[in-house]
């Protein structure tokens, strides 16, 4: 059994304002303790419950927070940025049976703490064929075309529920209950490595692929929070303005439709002003 584990730092333990995720800043220093240690609780569990291979794949900002010295020694981490598959990168080589989402958070425009969608700010929601998209539903998406189930989400108490939406069946462990965007009440990360590594024993029994799912077409719309970032975004090719602020784009494929997003969020980063957005 082989494991994938996306990590995310929003929605790790104690996280609850934008300084605790900002590279570079003290309170990010101190909360890579709790990140990490949110991810080696997930590790412990897959472990316990006789995972051959767990693989951490870095999905935060510069994808470069982790402390690798405090993890488990029989883990492997994916870490440092550009990457095929990003947030899941690892998925595509048809050897695992089963991802977590650890850290994650809920989607850009939605109530969470530290909600967003890729872009901390500038975008102000995502649909997938209608349906109001996080970073979770996209990746499940992803996922599902290479036969993985999610099996484990961990984030905070909207998070879980948003993860209802896009793997019912997976296990998940809420860390924090939101309070607003920068505020919720935090569990200690005594108790929440208990509550991860316990779920991750028990989520590795759903850690069993299935045929690939072929779940395109996917009509994606993306709105930005000024009308100048929608105008930017068309220079990414099949990218059409859909509204005033909205742009959309369709994809045989998640796989396809994930990395023009990818595009597209890359573009706008660019044509966002210091002081004006």
């Amino acid at each position: 059994m082989k494991i994938l584990i996306s990590a995310d730092m929003e929605g790790a333990t104690g996280v609850t304002w934008p300084a605790d995720v900002l590279p570079g800043t003290p309170q990010w220093e101190r909360c890579r303790t709790l990140f990490t240690s949110d991810v080696n609780a997930a590790v412990l569990g897959f472990y316990d419950a006789g995972a051959e291979r767990v693989l951490v794949n870095e999905a935060h900002w510069t994808m470069r927070n982790l402390l690798l010295e405090k993890l488990d020694a029989r883990v492997e981490m994916l870490t440092g940025r550009h990457k095929s598959l990003s947030m899941v990168e690892g998925v595509q080589h048809g050897d695992v049976d089963g991802i977590a989402f650890v850290g994650y958070h809920t989607g850009a425009g939605t109530e969470g703490v530290l909600a967003h969608t890729y872009l901390a700010n500038s975008i102000t929601g995502v649909w997938v064929n209608g349906t109001r998209a996080s970073e979770g539903m996209l990746n499940a998406h992803v996922v599902a075309e290479y036969g993985v189930p999610v099996i484990l989400v961990t984030g905070d108490d909207l998070t879980c529920v948003d993860a209802a939406g896009y793997a019912p069946d997976a296990l998940t462990v809420a860390v924090k209950d939101h309070v607003s965007r920068y505020a919720a009440v935090c569990r200690t990360p005594a108790r929440t490595a208990a509550d991860i590594r316990a779920a991750a024993k028990e989520a590795a029994a759903l850690a069993v692929r299935y045929e690939p799912v072929r779940g395109g077409p996917f009509a994606v719309e993306v709105e930005f929070d000024a009308e100048h970032l929608a105008m930017a975004a068309t220079v990414v090719p099949g990218v059409e303005r859909a509204g005033e602020r909205r742009v959309g784009y369709t994809s045989g494929t998640m796989y396809e439709g994930i990395r023009t997003f990818k595009a597209v969020t890359t573009i706008v980063s660019a044509a966002v002003e210091e002081q004006y957005g």
